[in-house]
């Protein structure tokens, strides 16, 4: 089985815990600039984490990824889930990652992006549209890398960036590439 079947077979049940939502934090706080710290997926306080974000990812409307930066925790996990999303192609269901990093980048196109933690505002931002990504899934020692493209590929980069401290207004190519959101989620 490749790891990217790993990753897709996985579900937030493989956890063992029920997620908690929590309330996610707004710009300009401090733990969004800042670089997360690396965990170990095996512990318990990271496995309720990754529980958590997904909890608060599903309740959240409109919203596809969430580091744990957006909630206040300087750790390095985030979830996403771009299944049903329309600019979605390859998709791996929901799925938590811990320590990630993007391996591979390439075909770069600008698109709109948003975030929970800059709900106001939206912007254009180019990013790579095939991405191969190395992680670990929360509760296993185990690395996995999710090869995806399109939206999927986008929504990682946008939440592996969050957990290097940076936002989606970091990344665009000025003041001319931000809008106000037009609809509120």
């Amino acid at each position: 089985m490749s790891t990217s079947d790993v990753v897709r077979d996985w579900s937030e049940a493989d956890l063992g815990v029920d997620g908690r939502v929590l309330e996610v934090v707004r710009a300009p706080a401090g733990v969004l600039s800042a670089a997360s710290v690396k965990v170990d997926p095996m512990d318990s306080a990271v496995v309720q984490l990754a529980a958590d974000l997904v909890a608060t990812m599903r309740v959240s409307p409109g919203c596809v990824g969430l580091a744990a930066s957006q909630v206040g925790i300087g750790l390095h996990v985030f979830c996403v889930d771009v299944v049903g999303h329309p600019k979605a192609r390859t998709t791996h269901g929901t799925f938590a990652l811990c320590n990630a990093r993007v391996v591979e980048a390439s075909r770069k196109e600008k698109g709109r992006e948003g975030c929970m933690s800059v709900p106001d505002l939206t912007g254009d931002v180019k990013r790579a549209t095939r991405l191969t990504v190395v992680g670990q899934l929360p509760g296993s020692a185990e690395e996995v890398t999710v090869e995806t493209d399109a939206f999927e590929a986008r929504a990682l980069q946008h939440e592996v960036d969050h957990c290097e401290g940076f936002l989606f207004l970091d990344r665009v190519a000025g003041a001319h590439a931000i809008f106000p959101r037009k609809t509120y989620l």
